[in-house]
């Protein structure tokens, strides 16, 4: 079982929006809601802040609107918790004698004190975020997360469950050949959700339902 961090587990979609505006703020540009976003969110984000600038985002620029937006988001993280049904999802993946993990793309430094200091730290046999450079696709960042997991002799890609809110999760699992459920937890809107052609569940315990956990 490998769970997603940014609005799966930690309910932070209100802390996007605003490191969003942070770098929309420097950049001189209008202000955008939840609703804009969802509608042009993609990965690479790169790409997502290249359709809002309706322009091409050099190497540089790009690594100073990272700095920005992640400067915004820290601003405000003490503002964010954990989703209301974190607690009884992960009783019940224990119950059901799975093994679990946490892979994010939020920086790793930053991702590790803040699941600890959360209180559910001890859930999980691993927590990776990101290392280096942010922004790119999930899949090769699955790909390692499974193998420091698993020994290739015993790695069965088939018997992964991904569950996590971005088109991008269930693009990963897909790769590795995982089954996914998306959780609408506001990264896109749900009718994009339920045409990635994978179960769609609006908590975290109905997650597993859809995927025949417990």
């Amino acid at each position: 079982m490998v769970w997603d961090w940014n609005g799966t587990l930690f309910d932070d979609q209100h802390l996007v929006i605003e490191g969003l505006n942070a770098v929309l703020d420097d950049a001189g540009m209008g202000r955008v809601d939840l609703a804009t976003y969802q509608r042009l969110y993609t990965r690479p984000v790169k790409v997502f802040y290249e359709r809002l600038f309706e322009r091409p985002i050099d190497a540089d620029e790009w690594a100073h609107l990272d700095e920005v937006y992640h400067a915004g988001y820290r601003a405000a993280l003490h503002r964010a918790g954990l989703a209301e049904d974190v607690p009884d999802a992960l009783a019940e993946v224990e119950r059901a004698g799975a093994s679990q993990s946490l892979l994010s793309m939020w920086r790793h430094e930053e991702l590790v004190p803040l699941v600890d200091r959360l209180g559910i730290g001890e859930w999980f046999a691993r927590v990776d975020g990101l290392r280096g450079p942010g922004g790119g696709l999930k899949a090769p960042h699955l790909e390692v997360h499974l193998e420091q997991l698993m020994a290739p002799e015993t790695l069965d890609p088939s018997r992964v469950l991904v569950v996590g809110d971005a088109l991008d999760d269930a693009a990963a699992a897909e790769h590795i050949g995982a089954s996914c459920v998306l959780y609408d937890g506001g990264s896109h809107p749900r009718a994009e959700l339920l045409a990635a052609g994978v179960p769609v569940a609006s908590t975290l315990t109905e997650a597993l339902e859809r995927a025949g956990v417990g």
